[in-house]
């Protein structure tokens, strides 16, 4: 036993400094991760373009989509099943907010119009921007971190804010300027995450309710088998983000009498589109009333300098909020004007065809949720909802210089345009060589069935692609012209006359290069520079 001593004694001693080691080496690698992964995030923030990191998103989203739908049960797999590209072009369409339908919306199951629920929810406008906000806060950070200056005589030490850790640093005029914009940024980014909060919540629980009280709309969805809370939450999502998804086939021609359920839709579809910098900057300077953080008067004052491009100087803020309107009012009178007696407004009391009018107004800017039936509208109005859909949801009459960032404009417009920017192609003509080679594809059926596919309805397929980034594919607005069997001029027995929109009766061809118009039409912010290198005339 006495001799079992020593030897446990060198034992434990050996443990001991071999886990000391290990330790070591362990604290050592860490540190060397650290290290590496810190100096990869730097290099990442400061090298690699924006583009590239919504590229990687959309795909990356649209694909983790296309799978979850796959693999999660369909209401009747047995008979209505979609093939594979019309589920991935259903989820590419709700991971970049267009609302392009190929398919029915009743064939997907509760669990699946969650997962579109969240594809809606992450890909909508408002939502990856807060994220972007985020994004340039933790570069902020990251440059106010390194602007902290050692010990000087020449300087006073004091207690920094809550900005970093608790430290003693000093404050230059340079570094008190860089924390006041990171401390902006932040708060900024606060109120946009509390903003998509309480609108998203207060608007479920709003239709909720209505649902649950009014007897008529609870029981077409108990017809249907749709949940009323996921009903709910997906319409709130859906029109905030523009996309224009319903859980019912017939969209919201189903509740067009339901006038109730058509106010609760409206402000989330104008507090997350067109109305968004208006409201956003008001919800700003409430809070700078309210609380006197020296926060909300820089971020009023000085907009230009967050670099956020939805928060938008006063005077553009007040004027875009007046173009809105302007463009509701007369969109409202031509369609009151000459759809009122049409077979759309047929069975509608005056009340009711003044809210689908007014309904369908607000929606061609861009959301696309619709009352009434595209094709029983006249050409006049279909070239109108044309036109809202492809005007940039920031359109605004703004006769005087916009406050801070026309001197930079100017100046920009002085220099060179570079090679790749001399390359990009102005929007409509990317506009016009999809349209090209839509009817290219498509060609066939345009001898044969001209009366559906023609280039008019083809035009609002693609520009209802692309737009609340800056207007359906295109403009990213769920508006239709649909399909029917009664048009064809050589009747086919087999055809059946459905609820989604006429691209899907594209061939897939058609659909893959609508599936890079929707993709296209999400990032097309970043290519709005393009044709400036063409001088006409």
């Amino acid at each position: 036993m006495a001799m079992a001593m020593p030897f446990l004694a060198s034992l434990s001693f050996l443990t001991k400094s071999i886990f000391h080691k290990l330790q070591i080496r362990f604290l050592s690698l860490r540190k060397a991760l650290h290290f590496q992964a810190s100096w990869s995030y730097r290099l990442i923030l400061s090298y690699v373009h924006p583009l590239f990191f919504h590229i990687i998103y959309f795909l990356s989203t649209s694909f983790i989509g296309f799978l979850l739908l796959e693999r999660i049960r369909f209401r009747n797999p047995a008979n209505n099943k979609p093939r594979a590209i019309d589920i991935f072009f259903t989820s590419v369409s709700a991971a970049t907010v267009s609302s392009m339908s190929t398919v029915e919306m009743e064939v997907f199951s509760n669990p699946q119009l969650i997962v579109l629920t969240v594809l809606m929810l992450i890909g909508g406008e408002v939502f990856t921007s807060a994220l972007g906000l985020l994004f340039k806060k933790a570069q902020l950070k990251r440059r106010l971190m390194a602007h902290v200056e050692p010990t000087s005589s020449a300087n006073v030490p004091i207690e920094p804010s809550n900005t970093d850790h608790h430290i003693v640093v000093f404050r230059t005029a340079s570094f008190l300027s860089k924390e006041l914009k990171y401390n902006s940024t932040r708060q900024l980014a606060y109120v946009l995450i509390a903003y998509l909060v309480v609108l998203h919540v207060a608007g479920s629980i709003s239709v909720v309710l209505y649902m649950r009280i009014v007897s008529s709309a609870r029981e077409v969805l108990r017809e249907k088998e749709i949940s009323i809370s996921t009903f709910s939450v997906f319409t709130t999502v859906s029109s905030f983000s523009s996309c224009g998804f319903i859980p019912t086939n017939e969209n919201m021609i189903v509740f067009k009498k339901n006038t109730g359920l058509l106010w609760l839709i409206i402000p989330q579809v104008l507090l997350g589109n067109t109305l968004f910098p208006s409201c956003l900057r008001l919800v700003v300077w409430i809070l700078k009333r309210s609380t006197k953080r020296v926060e909300f008067d820089y971020l009023l004052e000085s907009s230009e300098n967050i670099g956020y491009y939805h928060f938008l100087p006063h005077r553009h803020s007040v004027l875009l909020a007046l173009t809105v309107v302007g463009f509701l009012v007369v969109q409202l009178v031509l369609v009151c004007s000459m759809e009122w007696h049409s077979e759309a407004f047929a069975g509608l009391t005056s009340y009711q065809k003044l809210m689908g009018a007014l309904f369908m107004s607000v929606n061609s800017r861009h959301t696309g949720e619709s009352t009434v039936n595209l094709s029983q509208l006249s050409s006049a109005i279909l070239v109108l909802f044309v036109l809202m859909m492809y005007l940039p949801p920031y359109t605004s009459f703004l006769p005087v210089q916009d406050e801070g960032r026309n001197s930079s404009t100017a100046s920009n417009d002085k220099k060179s345009v570079g090679l790749i920017r001399s390359l990009l192609m102005s929007q409509l003509s990317y506009l016009t060589i999809s349209v090209i080679l839509i009817c290219i594809t498509e060609r066939r059926k345009l001898s044969e069935d001209p009366l559906n596919f023609n280039v008019l309805n083809i035009v609002v397929e693609v520009i209802r692609q692309e737009s609340f980034h800056l207007s359906n594919a295109y403009g990213n607005v769920g508006f239709s012209t649909g399909y029917s069997c009664d048009l064809q001029l050589r009747p086919n027995g087999n055809c059946k006359d459905t609820w989604y929109g006429f691209v899907g009766r594209w061939s897939a061809k058609g659909k893959v290069i609508l599936i890079f118009v929707m993709f296209f039409g999400r990032l097309k912010k970043f290519s709005m520079d393009g044709g400036k290198a063409w001088k006409l005339g």
